[in-house]
């Protein structure tokens, strides 16, 4: 993603421009007249409600976007639209039972899934709806969250992104801390340069209120146009006085936090198991090292450590656990420094040798951790999952836990999250950002400092607990167990907590009266139930990788139950919000980890090469490759014989750990003849209604190609693309009578009978206004409006190559443009299900092959999953069709 710095210069920048030009500013049809964020937290547990009042300043009727930004790991538990005093409640429905209403929707070509993950720690939930001329609509958005310990301290993140300045803005945070609150800090982008007077913060022993008060001024002057896009980052922690922990009582709900301090640290034994096939190239294995290097340096002389290195064999530092003493630490800061990545990914043997290694070397009193780095699958030596775990399982027996971190998207996180509940670990995803040594170094620091293990919590008179065993407790993290008090007029409660200590074993209790834990605000009485409430559904649904069976089904109906009981959207509900438009409806879906955005496509390295003889007579499979999940796939049936060919195939590191240059898809499959290398093509996307995954197609290089046009405006849009070069070289626009605009990688050229204008790309922002045509200059982009019709062009930099991107933002409606960019959203049935599915698309049958594709429209470059189907089928023609003689 754009540095957000940058960006923020772009807009100031285009802003001034346009302040202080003859134009006249573009007028703003929807006014944001109120963005409110107030979120209360009360011990620990958070509650949030987004309220945005906006108002349609035209004189006929338009559509009204919201959408707002959530942390991941909360629950969205309450959605309302409120048009002419009448309110439109979304209601959270079991997803089976949410079908007839999501079958509405994709039938209307709405969206079905509102949620989707953006970055680390956020979803964006995101909808809309049409207001009449000069009416105002109210959207009201309630997520909860319990708020996790990490390195001592709770983080609340607010998120506001109202996409204009609002004279009405206010974000209010109250948090309630019985103990008392120890440290507070508000950080974020938010609360810098212009924005920081606008912070008011009062604290007392127990409480502390934020309020952000920004005038419409300051968001401009910080923003731009388009408002304030940033986070308000909250951090606290409590004073903790009693080693039993905090308990709280309310309303016949109970919750214990149990995090003691006074405790000796346990010396660790630790191995680190570090994949280095060949996916590991370049920034990834670079990080590795810079992040285990800091982590040597940071083991405590009493700890014990090794290190193992893997690809398709596995290597040992030492062959024993060693003391981490100044000289080993030096020797194994030499074994990191000589890392490299080469071969595939043998999983199995590497965790294997590493619960050996703990197991061979047994101390007394200390505790012992595997910590596993990898970026893919398993792809040599014992590769099926299943087997895998099976392998660990028996081999750890539950004796220390395994922690996994998964690096990047490639790498199966399923799998990895499995393998680590087996075996009473969790795991991690490293984010493949510049600062993934850091995430790596932050991850070991949460376990770096052992100070329990074995720990199991009893209480007295309850029922209904959440989780109440835990293999390890960590300085810095916290212990949370909720339950339902059997009984409400008992006047005592009792918590025990046993666990294992450096030296023994050791016992905290407290006995408590339940009438001096019941001092809960009236407007907080409920928030326990709820807390607990959110506790239980994340854990039961967290353990549904574990179970199998009837366990599995009974835990499902249970969170199932408390899911639609408490209104949560979660992985078993659905939010149906159905709005004033006949009826008009919209389903969300609380989106899976890893599933935005979704795998780097890999592939087969330069000069693979797969030879493969049918006996004569023989049915030969068809065969694709699939650079999703990086193996061939048998795909239905061919002729009769004997075949032979070879498949070389994209992408500069392999799972198999080859590295090459080229990269060739040549499809075998039926009906594929415009298949072609994905070295020698560009991968366009095209939106599938109603379908979670869009289509996919591969345009040949080099070409001249049509991109869009419409003989009605009086306009065109052509792309000249290069061989072997991804994106296009130059793009030109023709608009009306003798106005032409020429794109290439190094300028922008307008011209028409009176004027010429040109623009180097790297120069400062600008813009351009002349005869219906509207240009702003940016950060690697341009952005052109031809009458109503707004492309914006992008100028990607990436492994060495300099190309052009085309994004379609605004194009008239009703209208039928042309061009391989002028499809609208297509539909497709699916007639048969995986393994092989098939697809009916224009009355055509194919069997499409899930791929992967680099969304180029996009700054980030996301890549997404997609179904890659030929191009002759979804654009009912030839390339020949589309192909021009002179840009």
């Amino acid at each position: 993603m754009m540095d957000r710095t940058a960006i923020r210069l772009i807009f100031l920048g285009v802003f001034v421009i346009i302040a202080t030009s003859a134009s006249v500013k573009k007028k703003q049809n929807v006014d944001i007249y109120s963005f409110h964020i107030n979120t209360t937290v009360t011990s620990r547990y958070a509650t949030t409600v987004i309220t945005s009042r906006v108002v349609n300043t035209l004189n006929e009727s338009q559509e009204v976007h919201f959408e707002v930004k959530i942390p991941k790991n909360a629950f969205i538990s309450k959605f309302r639209m409120t048009i002419e005093g009448k309110t439109y409640d979304g209601v959270v429905k079991e997803k089976d039972a949410a079908k007839q209403q999501y079958t509405q929707a994709v039938s209307r070509g709405q969206s079905a899934g509102l949620i989707k993950s953006v970055g680390r720690t956020l979803e964006d939930f995101k909808t809309s709806v049409t207001v009449a001329a000069l009416s105002k609509v109210t959207f009201e958005l309630t997520y909860e969250e319990l708020l996790k310990r990490r390195l001592g301290k709770y983080e609340l993140l607010v998120n506001a992104h109202p996409m204009q300045p609002v004279a009405d803005f206010k974000i209010d945070v109250h948090i309630h801390e019985k103990p008392g609150i120890s440290f507070f800090e508000v950080k974020g982008d938010l609360s810098t340069n212009d924005l920081a007077n606008a912070i008011k913060t009062t604290r007392a022993d127990e409480d502390v209120w934020v309020s952000f008060y920004p005038t419409r001024d300051q968001q401009t002057k910080c923003c731009g146009e388009n408002g304030l896009n940033g986070d308000l980052l909250i951090t606290y922690d409590v004073e903790r006085r009693n080693p039993q922990g905090e308990i709280m009582v309310s309303n016949g709900y109970f919750v214990h936090y149990f995090a003691p301090t006074d405790i000796p640290r346990i010396p660790k034994n630790v191995v680190f198991i570090i994949d280095q096939s060949g996916s590991m190239h370049g920034r990834k294995i670079i990080q590795t090292r810079l992040a285990l290097l800091k982590i040597l340096s940071d083991l405590d002389e009493d700890d014990h450590f090794g290190l193992i290195t893997f690809d398709s064999q596995v290597e040992i530092w030492k062959h024993e656990l060693l003391k981490a003493t100044k000289a080993n630490l030096e020797d194994a800061k030499s074994f990191v420094q000589n890392i490299r990545d080469r071969g595939s990914t043998d999983i199995n043997a590497a965790v294997l040798k590493g619960v050996n290694m703990i197991k061979q070397h047994p101390r007394e009193g200390t505790a012992s951790i595997l910590i596993l780095l990898t970026d893919g699958d398993p792809t040599t030596g014992e590769t099926n999952t299943e087997r895998i775990m099976s392998n660990v399982r028996k081999a750890i027996v539950s004796k220390f836990p395994l922690y996994c971190l998964g690096f990047g998207y490639d790498v199966n996180f399923e799998f990895l999250t499995q393998m680590s509940l087996e075996n009473n670990g969790i795991a991690r995803r490293i984010y493949e950002d510049s600062d993934a040594d850091l995430q790596l170094q932050g991850f070991y620091d949460e376990v770096a400092i052992p100070l329990l293990s074995d720990i199991q919590l009893n209480y007295t008179g309850v029922t209904n607990l959440t989780e109440t065993n835990f293999n390890m407790y960590f300085n810095g993290s916290e212990i949370v167990v909720s339950g339902q008090i059997m009984d409400n007029s008992v006047e005592s409660f009792t918590a025990q907590v046993i666990a294992i200590s450096k030296y023994n074993k050791v016992t905290y209790q407290d006995t408590v009266n339940t009438k001096d834990l019941s001092d809960v605000p009236p407007e907080n009485k409920d928030f326990m139930q709820r807390l607990w409430a959110y506790l239980t559904v994340k854990q039961l649904l967290e353990r549904q990788v574990l179970l199998k069976g009837q366990e599995k089904e009974d835990e499902k109906k249970e969170a199932l139950k408390l899911s639609l009981k408490y209104q949560f959207v979660t992985s078993l509900t659905s939010l149906v919000v159905t709005k004033p438009q006949e009826d008009e409806v919209e389903v969300a879906d609380k989106p899976k980890e890893g599933g935005e955005p979704p795998r780097q496509p890999v592939a087969m390295p330069h000069n693979a090469r797969l030879s493969v003889a049918w006996p004569h007579g023989s049915i030969v499979p068809q065969m694709g490759y699939s650079a999703t999940t990086n193996r061939f796939l048998l795909a239905g049936y061919a002729h009769q014989g004997t075949i032979s060919d070879s498949v070389i195939a994209s992408s500069p590191i392999s799972r198999y750990g080859m590295r090459g240059k080229a990269a060739t898809l040549k499809s075998l499959e039926s009906g594929s003849k415009d298949s072609v290398s994905r070295d020698t093509s560009n991968r366009f996307l095209l939106p599938a209604v109603g379908q979670p995954k869009p289509l996919c197609y591969d345009v040949p290089l080099p070409h001249k190609i049509k991109l869009l046009e419409d003989s009605n405006l009086e306009f065109s849009m052509n792309g000249e693309s290069k061989t072997s070069t991804r994106g296009f070289g130059q793009i030109a626009f023709h608009y009306k009578k003798g106005q032409h605009l020429i794109i290439n990688t190094t300028s922008i050229r307008y011209n028409d009978d009176q004027n010429n204008v040109e623009f180097l790309w790297g120069q400062e922002p600008t813009q351009h206004n002349i005869a219906g045509v509207h240009l702003i200059l940016g950060n690697n982009e341009i952005d052109v409006t031809m009458g109503n019709i707004r492309v914006v062009i992008l100028l990607h930099k990436k492994d060495g190559n300099v190309f052009l991107w085309p994004d379609i933002r605004q194009q008239p409606k009703d209208v039928g443009l042309s061009g391989i960019l002028g499809k609208g959203n297509i539909s497709y049935e699916e007639i048969q299900g995986p393994p092989l599915p098939i697809f009916k698309i224009m009355d055509q049958e194919v069997r499409p092959v899930q791929e992967g594709v680099t969304d180029y429209r996009l700054p980030s470059t996301p890549v997404v999953r997609c179904w890659l189907v030929p191009f002759h089928i979804v654009m009912e023609g030839s390339i020949s069709n589309f192909t021009v003689a002179q840009l």
